[in-house]
């Protein structure tokens, strides 16, 4: 079955109407708990229905997921639309955030509802997951002809950096339901105005270059007894499993089979999948803390300490062999564990907001707001291995790809040094 394949001849209005409040609870069901706490029991619990009527609009639950996810693709392909009817590049990325930012007004107000969380198209089978896949470039390509001079709608090919804008301004708003919660609805007018600065100018002062320096932010892997994985593999395979797939596609066998080993001997050295993605959030926590203290001890400007740290994680996640788990991953654990997770999530953005602050008092760093600078440099930095297999296909060297990515954050989408296209 194709998203496209109607459920019924002639559906009706009310029919229509069911199954949108159907969509509806699916919505809040995947950007709650991922795909994991998609079930028909709660869908029915949440509209009033009972399993054997949710059936009769979605046969299966996978099919559920995917006209969820379909219809948040098209939200944001239609908030994209608009807003590239703005007269030019940074008007464009204003009114994009602008609605982002209104649809939180409405949310909070119980007139809205999140879109569903788009990491979850990866848990789902083909063929829906590549048909999603497909559509969700697609919407990618509308939002990189923000960056065009002339008119958005422009048929052209889209430049490479005009893609690493657009990917980097969907990661940005996109994460900001996590951390929005920090400010009042009267202070979004700000918000959006220093998240407009910040992509506009970037990170760096004027005069500052893009020269990191090599940080060791990985030791050397050690193997387990007899030459048997070590726990360090089995954190590497499910990290890769699960931003390839999501946290339901991760399952104890595709990881075993990864390492080509029996499933008794994952349970050897994890109680569980919850056990073994927070482990492995805790890694990828503990990585993105020795590089920002390894690059805090260099010398030089705090730009320069900066732009260290953040090519050796891009470094890690452009090589793709241990990229930093998604950050997405933590909407499928419980509750208990979601707290946490997004804790150390907050922590090391603090971090970044540190070095950046350093970097403004010793006038190597723009003047911008530390702390949403620093949420959007840390999802920009986890969503880098979204991008890795395209840049793998740019005629460049893996380094001029990072650069490339860099710049994007570190000298702005409209400056001199980052000019879109």
């Amino acid at each position: 079955m194709t998203l496209d394949t109607p459920q019924i001849a002639d559906p009706s209005d009310r029919w229509r109407a069911k199954r949108e409040r159907i969509l509806d609870a699916a919505d809040e069901l995947i950007s709650s708990r991922g795909l994991k706490g998609l079930t028909f029991g709660a869908v029915g619990e949440a509209v009033g229905l009972n399993t054997t009527s949710i059936t009769y609009y979605f046969k299966r639950k996978e099919q559920l997921a995917a006209a969820a996810l379909d219809r948040a693709v098209r939200r944001l392909d239609a908030m994209a639309e608009a807003a590239g009817a703005a007269p030019d590049p940074r008007a464009r990325v204003a009114a994009f955030i602008a609605d982002r930012l209104t649809q939180e007004r409405r949310i909070r107000a119980g007139e809205d509802r999140h879109i569903a969380i788009l990491s979850e198209i990866r848990a789902l089978d083909d063929p829906l997951r590549a048909e999603l896949i497909d559509r969700y470039k697609a919407m990618r390509i509308r939002v990189a002809g923000f960056f065009a001079t002339g008119p958005a709608a422009s048929p052209r090919p889209a430049p490479p950096r005009d893609i690493a804008c657009a990917q980097v301004l969907l990661d940005v708003t996109h994460w900001m339901r996590a951390w929005l919660h920090h400010y009042r609805t009267e202070d979004f007018d700000r918000v959006r105005d220093r998240m407009v600065d910040l992509l506009a100018g970037g990170l760096a002062a004027p005069g500052g270059a893009w020269a990191p320096r090599p940080l060791e932010i990985d030791p050397p892997e050690k193997s387990g007894p007899s030459g048997e994985p070590g726990p360090e593999a089995f954190l590497r395979a499910a990290t890769v499993l699960v931003n390839v797939r999501g946290y339901r596609g991760a399952s104890v066998e595709r990881i075993a089979a990864r390492l080509n080993v029996s499933k008794g001997s994952f349970y050897h050295h994890l109680e569980g999948k919850d056990d073994l993605v927070m482990n492995c959030f805790a890694r990828s926590y503990d990585r993105v803390a020795r590089a920002q203290t390894l690059a805090m001890a260099q010398p030089g400007t705090g730009w320069e300490r900066l732009a260290d740290c953040v090519g050796g994680l891009l470094d890690r996640q452009f090589e793709a062999e241990f990229p930093l788990l998604r950050i997405t991953a933590l909407h499928a654990l419980p509750l208990d564990l979601r707290v946490q997770a997004l804790r150390g999530a907050d922590r090391m953005a603090r971090r970044y907001a540190g070095m950046i602050s350093d970097g403004i008092a010793d006038g190597s760093v723009r003047p911008v707001d530390p702390l949403i600078a620093s949420q959007c440099l840390a999802v920009m930095i986890n969503g880098a291995y979204d991008v890795h297999a395209w840049a793998q296909e740019l005629p460049m060297t893996r380094a001029e790809a990072i650069a490339l990515y860099a710049s994007v954050l570190g000298f702005g989408m409209f400056g001199p040094q980052g000019a879109a296209g």
